[in-house]
This record gives structure tokens, C-alpha cells and sequence, in this order.
């Protein structure tokens, strides 16, 4: 089984372009912390590269930027490709099959001792890891920050931005 699920923070805007068939694809990194800290009590962070498609990767580019927060589920993929200097390359990243919306940068910035403020993007969206509905392909219902289970408490305070 090949199955991810990450919580983190867009490092960067998302990179949208379209292939040959007129096919969207968005690429951007996302910040996730670990759950340990080091031994000098501190929290790592790992940079993990994400892919998305067709009209969620369109999505994803209109309304999320750097320091957006998300869920992302999908499958982790590796691929080759030789650089200019004939050198075989490989790449592995993350396509998401369903990218939830969960805050954007200043959601963080509202909040207040964990509780948000009233802001539209202060609340994370809902979403529920085990009981999550199949992914309805790459599209998203009109309104991308729709409810698809119970809530989930997640803390800004790690983060680093």
C-alpha cells in the first residue's frame, strides 16, 4: 500500500503549468514538523515536494500561497530523468490525490492562545483521517473548503514562520 498523509505549511506559492495536452499541474513544497524533538529539544522540520493535478492543481494555485496551511493525502512517487550533463537523476515527491484547505499564513497570526478568532480563515477546515470519503478524482466540489468529517486540533506553535 502506498498511502500518505501530511499536516504542514506551503514553503513557497504554487508553481502552476500545463502540459502538452492542456493538462494542469501545480507543484510547491510543503513544511512538515516531526513529532520528536532533537537532542537539543528542539523540533525538525522536513521539506517535502508535492505534485497536484487538473483542477485541484488550478485550485490550489488561485487560493493557497506560502504559509498556507494543508492536509494533503495522496502517494509517494519516485521518477528518473537524465540532466543536461547525461547524469540520471531521481526524484520523489508526493501526489496528492485531495488537498484540504485548512488556513491560510495569517490564520496563525489571529490566533489567540490557540483558539481562532472569528477570521473566515482563522477555523481549519474539518477532516477526519479515518474516515475520509474516496477522493472524488482530482476535482474539487465548488466550494474547496467543504466538511468531510470531524474536527482535528492542530498548533501553530512549532511552526516556523
Amino acid at each position: 500500500m502506498n498511502k500518505v498523509f501530511l499536516i504542514g505549511r506551503l514553503t513557497r506559492d504554487p508553481e502552476l503549468r500545463y502540459t502538452g495536452s492542456n493538462t494542469a499541474v501545480a507543484t510547491f513544497s510543503l513544511a512538515v514538523n516531526r513529532n520528536f524533538s532533537n537532542q537539543n529539544g528542539e523540533r525538525e522540520t522536513d521539506f517535502i515536494n508535492i505534485v497536484v493535478w487538473r483542477k485541484q492543481a488550478e485550485n490550489v494555485k488561485n487560493f493557497l500561497s506560502q504559509g498556507s496551511q494543508v492536509a494533503i493525502d495522496g502517494r509517494i512517487q519516485t521518477r528518473s530523468y537524465d540532466d543536461q550533463n547525461g547524469q540520471k537523476r531521481y526524484v520523489t515527491e508526493v501526489v496528492a490525490d485531495n488537498v484540504e484547505f485548512l488556513g491560510s499564513k495569517n490564520s496563525s497570526n489571529n490566533s489567540n492562545n490557540g483558539n481562532s478568532s472569528a477570521d473566515n480563515h482563522a477555523e481549519p477546515t474539518p477532516y477526519d483521517f479515518g474516515d475520509a470519503p474516496e477522493p472524488k478524482g482530482t476535482d474539487i466540489d465548488s466550494n474547496p473548503f467543504a466538511d468531510f468529517g470531524s474536527s482535528i486540533e492542530i498548533s501553530d506553535d512549532e511552526l516556523p514562520f
